[in-house]
């Protein structure tokens, strides 16, 4: 027995010695760069590419089959004179041994100067679609020459029970490129200097992965460089794919940023459960510039129509500064400091053409909004708007006006200016103020026309405040539609000084010029805050309750475009107001002074007038407004009045007739006692100049007094005649033919 087993061990030693020496004349006495061309054949034959070898092979046997391949590429037996891949050497290792289990135990793999070229032609063929297929007469040929297949299901069932196990010590690609270019749409996509390394990479273990690349677009023009870390890990068997610590670094500039460098970075745990049909980010963390967000992202339905939800929360920064940065700046707005706030919180929810913003909460400046935010169709644009803020004041983010029409401002306060020094509105004796003709209105664009064109929205706002034209809408409400370039409001509204107003309307951009229409609906609020003031703590020219409803239209996509085709009507009411700093009284009592031939001897009345109701109907034509039918009611007196308000100017042309009613005062100063023939009597009055005047620009029409005058005198003269009639007549004859004979002289 002791004699048999040192039979066995030599023997065994001797086949050991065979082996090696077999391998050793293998690897040194056999050249495979000697077969180059039965290579070619069996990749012609067996797998269907073109194989070009123009390095050398090199080759090991045992304990490791090694082998490296020196300037090889790759084409389609399509099209072999245009390699698809090409590369400068690759380099592996796999043991013998475990390949007899089915497990494939490589070593470093390394792969350089890899060049992947892929192409899409005019009629939509990629030339990597024709990777293993033979010729067509190979393939009509292949039946007859093929050996007889297993039934789908037993293969399906044989290669899930006999997986390969993989094993590989680490996997290093250096110096790759890849470029896709498709000749459809003329548009081409690269990545180059890629760099690949790995740890040892195992079947349901954690692989350290590092890449980086320079990745570029034809259109738009982007250039990018990109970095990538994390522990790779994979189940083939369960479909279950996951990096982890993921970290996502780099640097994007190109066309959508206008040139300028976006640095970007993006980190969390990536999961890609296909069995489940499943992916997942979490531990998200984002950043762009100075934005910062964090948050989750979940992925269902990865092969039908895939579903998009989780949650996003965006620290406060700059959002002006931002989008600048980015290239995308927002325009000047009145408050430069407008848009230096921005945070929000949301959960998301989507889909392939569709994301909304759920119980949105975001901060923006001073103010506050709850809602949501939708773009319910990514084609069409489609924009869904749903928030209530608290406070909002929208003055600080319209345009900034532009330096014409600054300066067509300040020409404009200068007249007014030197108008008001002349107007002496006390003494009522100074010449009427000259009609203004300095432009009151802004050429700036208002509207972005195109982007309105093709914008489809639905919007529901409510503000707690609003302020808009610096006027403080309470509890406001805004409804809006937009489609195809009509947009329509369907209601603004809310409340205004302890009054409410409405205002629904259309804007048609259509049209090369945009059409305005807009009805408005105004109750009791003060009128005061309506008119405009050169300084802010000017006294306006009139107070009192303003109701007010209109009809009106206009064309063109600036302040002055719209004003000059102002066409409309208006219906209007002041009740319980007041003229301020008109002492109107005092000019009507000097005018019955000057009539009664004395001196008024009483001190000057109170410095505004009131009057009990203000009304009147507005026709607007091409920017002026004729008002036919003013009317106001002052204790003693009612003044009617005709004339037109140019709104291009803020200008107004005014004749004022007062129907004098008597002094109703207890203690009347003589010299301006009613006699009573002037009741019924209409003084005249002539009002022109800056609507900012208001009361300071009217002054006596003293041909319109003449006429008065005149009047007075033909009464006179008939109670005269009525006196002596009286006095010659007496009581010979019947009051029937007295008032006849009177009648006479009122011809």
């Amino acid at each position: 027995m002791k004699a048999f087993g040192k039979i066995l061990g030599l023997g065994l030693l001797g086949l050991l010695l065979i082996v090696v020496a077999l391998g050793f004349a293998l690897t040194h006495l056999f050249d495979p760069n000697d077969y180059k061309d039965e290579i070619r054949d069996l990749a012609r034959k067996k797998a269907h590419v073109e194989l070009t070898l123009n390095g050398d092979i090199g080759w090991s046997l045992f304990p490791w089959l090694g082998l490296e391949l020196h300037e090889a590429s790759i084409a389609t037996l399509n099209n072999p004179k245009q390699p698809f891949a090409d590369l400068q050497m690759l380099g592996l290792s796999v043991r013998v041994l475990p390949l007899l289990r089915r497990e494939v135990q490589m070593s470093d793999v390394r792969v350089e100067g890899l060049n992947l070229t892929l192409v899409r032609d005019q009629q939509g063929h990629g030339n990597w679609e024709d990777i293993g297929k033979p010729l067509p007469e190979q393939d009509a040929q292949a039946p007859a020459a093929s050996e007889p297949s297993q039934a789908p299901g037993a293969a399906k069932s044989d290669n899930n029970e006999r997986a390969v196990k993989l094993d590989i010590d680490s996997l290093t690609v250096n110096n790759a490129r890849v470029q896709f270019t498709d000749e459809q749409n003329g548009k081409s996509y690269g990545a180059e200097s890629i760099q690949l390394s790995t740890g040892p990479v195992h079947d349901g273990v954690d692989t350290p992965l590092k890449a980086s690349a320079f990745i570029s677009a034809s259109d738009p023009n982007v250039k990018a460089r990109t970095e990538l870390v994390g522990d790779l890990r994979f189940d083939r068997k369960l479909k279950r794919y996951s990096l982890g610590d993921m970290r996502l670094s780099g640097e994007i500039s190109g066309e959508p940023t206008a040139g300028k460098s976006v640095t970007y970075a993006a980190q969390g745990q990536v999961l890609v459960d296909l069995a489940a049909n499943v992916a997942s980010w979490t531990g998200l963390k984002v950043s762009a510039n100075q934005l910062r967000a964090l948050g989750e992202l979940n992925l269902r339905d990865l092969n039908g129509a895939a579903q998009l939800s989780g949650g996003l929360s965006v620290a406060q920064f700059d959002l002006r500064t931002f989008l600048d940065g980015i290239g995308h700046p927002l325009p000047a707005t009145a408050d430069p400091k407008a848009f230096s706030k921005l945070e929000l919180v949301t959960r998301l929810e989507g889909s392939q053409t569709a994301i909304a913003l759920q119980d949105l909460a975001v901060k923006l400046d001073d103010s506050s909004f709850t809602g949501r935010v939708a773009i319910e169709d990514f084609a069409k644009q489609a924009l869904r708007v749903q928030l209530k803020g608290d406070t909002f004041d929208a003055d600080r983010y319209l345009p900034a006006k532009s330096d014409e029409a600054k300066g067509a401002k300040a020409a404009r306060q200068a007249q007014v200016q030197q108008q008001e020094a002349g107007a002496l509105a006390g003494a009522g004796s100074s010449p009427l103020p000259d009609a203004p003709t300095q432009v009151a209105w802004s050429t700036d664009k208002l509207l972005p026309v195109d982007r309105l064109r093709a914008l489809d929205l639905q919007a529901d706002l409510a503000f707690g405040a609003l302020t808009l034209d610096k006027l403080p809408i309470t509890d406001a409400r805004l409804q809006a539609t937009g489609q195809g370039g009509l947009l329509t409001l369907q209601t603004l509204r809310g409340g205004l000084y302890k009054g409410s107003f409405e205002a629904k309307g259309t804007v048609d951009v259509r049209p090369a010029v945009p059409q305005l229409g807009i009805n408005t609906q105004i109750t009791r609020v003060p009128v005061e805050h309506f008119i405009k003031r050169e300084k802010p703590d000017q006294a306006p020219p009139v107070k009192g309750l303003l109701t007010l409803s209109s009809d009106l239209t206009a064309t063109g996509n600036s302040q002055k475009a719209l004003v000059d085709t102002l066409n409309g009507t208006a219906n209007f009411t002041i009740s319980d107001g007041v003229l301020v700093n008109a002492n109107l009284e005092q000019q009507l009592c000097q005018a019955i002074a000057t009539l009664n031939r004395k001196q008024l001897s009483g001190e000057p009345r109170a410095k505004d007038t009131p009057f009990q109701q203000l009304n009147g109907s507005l026709v607007v034509r091409n920017g002026v407004a004729s008002n036919p039918d003013l009317k106001v009611r002052i204790p003693g007196l009612t003044v009617n009045g005709h004339g037109d308000v140019d709104l291009r100017v803020l200008g107004m042309d005014y004749g004022i007739g007062v129907l004098v009613e008597g002094d109703q005062r207890a203690m009347p100063d003589p010299a301006c006692q009613v006699n009573q023939r002037y009741v019924g009597v209409e003084l005249p009055l002539r009002c022109r100049g800056p609507l900012e005047l208001g009361a300071k620009a009217c002054r006596l029409d003293q041909d319109g007094l003449g006429k008065v005058a005149a009047k007075l005198a033909g009464n006179r003269l008939k109670d005269k005649i009525d006196e002596k009639l009286d006095e010659k007549l007496g009581d010979k004859v019947s009051p029937e033919l007295k008032d006849a004979l009177k009648g006479l002289f009122k011809r």
